[in-house]
């Protein structure tokens, strides 16, 4: 009880009942949990509407193709023209933004940035139908969620400080990203197995990582509703991005192509 006397006091707020903090932490905690998985949510339905409307069985209403996939003309105008560039880059802009100006917005700006990049990284994660079987995205789906949930609640509960993991992992994230884009062009499936085995790896542990950073900032912004609401769409930002980038990586390593 001392300890979590000490730490509120750091974080200025007024020292209370062990049981009303313990209350205050898990609606905080439900809060993130709740943007983060209206996030997820959002990106599936936002991919699988573009992928209706971008494909068609009927051979008169094909104006193109992308793989064995007939494309109508909204998917050709996406997928067959230099748009793709702005669908594939459009989500790290918006990432970029959304870090460097969230705490300057107001809550309601920063919710709705939050949507709006859950719907961009949809339509970016629309190929996704196109590339692989819809019964492959499900069960890895699936098998994300369930590992998401065990990382994270290990990332909640565990007494094991993950600083120095995570500021490792996230150099990770860095040459990941600097590595994709390289491949875009070169297009090795070497490097893209190595990328997606590196990728489940470094956002399994950011998942744990970044769980238990959100749960240790709860202290330093608990006496501004504000800050802590703001707080709270930076966390779900982050959980959102381990969970996507988890499932990519997991669906290119043991994914069945289309």
């Amino acid at each position: 009880m001392a300890q979590f006397d000490n730490r509120l006091a750091q974080g200025g707020v007024a020292v209370g009942p062990a049981a009303m903090f313990d209350e205050a932490l898990r609606s905080y905690m439900l809060r993130v949990y709740n943007y983060m998985a209206g996030g997820v949510g959002l990106t599936g339905i936002v991919a699988y509407v573009i992928n209706q409307l971008s494909t068609t069985t009927n051979q008169s209403e094909a104006v193109g193709r992308m793989g064995r996939h007939l494309l109508t003309p909204f998917g050709q105008a996406i997928y067959g023209t230099p748009l793709i560039w702005v669908l594939i880059f459009a989500p790290l802009a918006f990432v970029l933004f959304l870090s460097f100006r969230v705490y300057k917005m107001s809550v309601a700006t920063a919710q709705l940035s939050f949507w709006l990049f859950s719907a961009v990284m949809g339509a970016s994660l629309s190929t996704i139908l196109l590339r692989y079987t819809g019964q492959s995205v499900a069960q890895v789906f699936f098998i994300t969620a369930a590992s998401f949930g065990a990382l994270s609640t290990w990332g909640y509960v565990t007494k094991r400080d993950l600083t120095g993991m995570g500021s490792f992992l996230i150099m990770g994230v860095f040459g990941l990203i600097l590595a994709s884009v390289v491949n875009i062009f070169v297009h090795s499936s070497a490097m893209q197995f190595g990328i997606s085995l590196l990728g489940v790896g470094i956002f399994a542990g950011l998942t744990a990582y970044d769980t238990q950073q959100i749960k240790d900032q709860f202290y330093g912004v608990a006496h501004d509703g504000e800050l802590m609401a703001k707080s709270a769409i930076m966390g779900a930002l982050n959980l959102y991005l381990d969970f996507i980038n988890m499932f990519q990586s997991l669906l290119s390593l043991i994914g069945d192509r289309d």
